[in-house]
């Protein structure tokens, strides 16, 4: 898909809009000329790792000459293995930011950014009861993430979104049921304000174009006075949950819209 211009957005008009998919944010003025600009779309046979900024790969080196990030055909993998380490107490073996050639693309304060990509989620990736997180939006130099996509088990397994009030409090925002999500393709589509005020977070996912979870929220921080944002994907977990088994994620089509 080419990037979008502004001009090429009016011509395109509201109906092609929403046949693409790009539906206007919610507190777009009608009147202002803008549009989502397709800025990342990299493919795995083109762009292979340097579609990322970074790679955190099994950086304590646990399991030697093993590579746990890579391009498999049409996505990318992301393998953990039970006996993957970084720290005494956790796993990580994640993918940080979003790159086009030469040029790091940087969420900035009060930008918004739409993400969308497909994952495939197997069977072996477990919902766990302390953490296990497959993609989170963070601040570089930042501990805390602004908003984290996890599998969790609670009374049930459940695929939940958590995000951090300005006084870090946390919310859990249930997507639905884990299961039946897993085993198969399933579309992901985020788009956020990076604010302190006036920010807000929205989310998406369908299956084989049904809608599975969907929701939005304005009780969010996604602005911490430093640095910018990047998205981050893989397999972060807890070691301290029973039931870990050696696992995956697979994702394709990644795109990153910016509203401008």
């Amino acid at each position: 898909m080419a990037e979008l211009s502004r001009r090429g957005a009016v011509k395109l008009g509201a109906a092609g809009a929403l046949a693409l998919g790009l539906t206007r944010p919610a507190y777009a003025d009608p009147v202002i000329e803008a549009a989502w600009a397709l800025k990342w779309n990299p493919t795995p046979s083109g762009d292979g790792l340097r579609a990322f900024e970074g790679l955190e790969d099994d950086r304590a080196g646990s399991h030697g000459g093993v590579k746990h990030i890579y391009v498999e055909g049409d996505h990318w993998r992301f393998d953990m293995h039970t006996r993957d380490r970084d720290g005494s107490d956790r796993q990580r073996n994640e993918s940080k930011g979003m790159r086009s050639g030469g040029t790091t693309h940087k969420i900035g304060k009060d930008q918004t950014w739409k993400i969308t990509y497909q994952a495939f989620w197997p069977s072996s990736l477990t919902a766990t009861t302390r953490f296990t997180h497959i993609m989170q939006m963070k601040v570089q130099d930042v501990v805390g993430p602004l908003w984290t996509l996890t599998p969790r088990m609670k009374d049930k397994p459940t695929l939940t979104i958590l995000t951090l009030r300005d006084n870090d409090a946390n919310t859990e925002h249930v997507v639905g049921d884990w299961t039946p999500l897993q085993n198969k393709w399933i579309d992901v589509e985020f788009e956020c304000k990076a604010s302190n005020s006036g920010g807000h977070l929205a989310w998406l996912f369908k299956d084989a174009g049904t809608v599975v979870g969907q929701g939005r929220t304005m009780a969010v921080d996604l602005w911490r006075d430093k640095n910018y944002l990047r998205p981050k994907w893989g397999i972060y977990r807890s070691i301290e949950s029973s039931g870990l088994q050696n696992t995956y994620q697979l994702i394709r089509n990644y795109r990153g819209y910016k509203w401008e």
